[in-house]
């Protein structure tokens, strides 16, 4: 069976158009609820972002979870790794989350947790769409006492805030730490900055007054800039930059210059091999993740996995093979002794504790790592074929890495989604670089035909 329903992270799309509809959230939560329905009176713990059309979502898909005889536990707006770490602190047999991330308003998504609190594999996702498109699962519903109920857990941004605190050293402090952070308008809004403030920093807010329209608007992660302006305004030592589920983030150093997680990775393995911490002494990260980062991790002796892109498969390489720090390069951050998924605000905790111990600033830390010029360029095509199949294109990537010597990659790969060619290209010589992908943008161009 194809997958309609389900993309590269849950089910996303526009708002009130489909998949995003209650008709569809309501069947989703049906269908979750019968899927991990093992015992009676199941439970499915459901959080969300701040957009305006959660409050839709969330009541559709509590209604199915109800309708199939489970109950449904409401946490209201929390991030993403805080729904995760709450399914499996409650026990539950599943978790959900409405939000459509680092998207604008308009878009909503669901995504969902076994009760591990990992993300759903394929075949999980693939049994809930069956699940829906068969609609056999509706012709027995409960009925009488056996229809679930839903009840909201009101202390549940307190035990995120405990949970994320315990994962700071308890032999350290963030007094004398002066910090930007930008929650996008998003879920953090209230817990992130309370974390931060209980571990001694001085707080500056930004991005913390959601309005339902406004999420991911000009802030947070995708839009750092305003956050480093503030951070050299402020004189701060730290910028933290979220996005809308807070599941990435974006750091910036006390000169406002950005950090991107390929930089975080290096600073975090550094240590955690220096403390012995860091499983199979290799670190996780995807196809997309800069050149430099594979060259600092060899210099430090550590091995590095990569993955295609996505945290999701980061997260699958990272349990199936015992590794515990893995991510992106856009600021998904595993740290899996402590979370099942990537937590913005944790990856933040995580850095700032390695400033504290070291008492190095974050723009001495970052000087680990030299990254080398990465460029991106899309082609629009015609149609999506498979590029090993054209041998005049493969003749010039072959070319174009030995012009690499060694000291660069090439990656061409389709989007998840559009009929685009997506190629990067990284090497120390920027002009060679753009040389490359001019070459190889032409090639595929003469292969797939340009799109109309």
């Amino acid at each position: 069976m194809s997958r309609k329903l389900f993309g590269t992270d849950g089910v996303r799309g526009k708002a009130n158009v489909w998949p995003m509809t209650s008709e569809v959230a309501l069947k989703l939560g049906r269908a979750l609820a019968v899927l991990f329905k093992n015992f009676k009176h199941s439970k499915v713990v459901i959080g969300k972002d701040t957009r305006r059309s959660g409050y839709m979502l969330e009541n559709a898909l509590s209604s199915g979870v109800c309708s199939a005889g489970a109950e449904a536990v409401l946490l209201g707006p929390l991030p993403t790794p805080a729904i995760a770490f709450i399914t499996t602190a409650m026990r539950a047999n599943a978790g959900a989350v409405i939000s459509a991330s680092h998207n604008p308003y308009f878009d909503n998504g669901i995504k969902f947790f076994d009760h591990t609190g990992f993300k759903l594999p394929d075949s999980l996702e693939l049994k809930l769409e069956d699940l829906i498109a068969q609609d056999e699962f509706e012709k027995n519903l409960p009925t009488c006492e056996e229809i679930g109920r839903a009840h909201r857990v009101e202390d549940a941004p307190g035990r995120y805030i405990e949970h994320l605190k315990s994962t700071f050293p308890k032999n350290l402090t963030l007094d004398g730490i002066k910090m930007v952070i930008d929650c996008a308008n998003g879920s953090a809004y209230h817990v992130s900055p309370i974390i931060f403030e209980e571990l001694g920093a001085e707080v500056i807010r930004v991005g913390v007054q959601p309005n339902g329209l406004n999420i991911n608007e000009a802030c947070g992660a995708l839009h750092p800039e305003s956050m480093c302006q503030k951070v050299k305004d402020e004189g701060a030592d730290i910028g933290i930059a979220l996005d809308g589920d807070a599941d990435r983030v974006v750091l910036c150093d006390e000169k406002g210059e950005k950090i991107d997680g390929d930089v975080i990775l290096a600073i975090a393995a550094r240590e955690m091999k220096k403390q012995k911490l860091l499983k199979n002494n290799t670190v996780v990260a995807t196809v997309m993740s800069n050149f430099g980062l594979e060259r600092f991790l060899k210099e430090e002796g550590i091995g590095l996995i990569r993955t295609p892109v996505g945290d999701r498969y980061v997260v699958e390489c990272m349990r199936s093979q015992g590794f515990n720090l893995g991510g992106e390069q856009s600021g998904h951050l595993i740290f899996s002794d402590h979370a099942s998924t990537g937590d913005g605000t944790l990856a933040a905790l995580q850095v700032l504790s390695i400033m504290k111990k070291t008492g190095l600033s974050l723009s001495s830390l970052k000087t680990l790592m030299a990254c080398i010029p990465q460029v991106l360029v899309n082609v629009k095509v015609k149609e999506k074929k498979a590029l090993d199949q054209f041998p005049h294109l493969q003749k010039k990537m072959a070319q174009a890495q030995t012009r690499l010597a060694g000291q660069g990659r090439i990656l061409l790969r389709y989007s998840g989604t559009e009929p685009l060619v997506r190629i990067m290209a990284e090497g120390e010589n920027e002009n060679l670089v753009r040389e490359i992908l001019e070459d190889l943008r032409e090639e595929i161009l003469k292969s797939l035909g340009a799109a109309a």
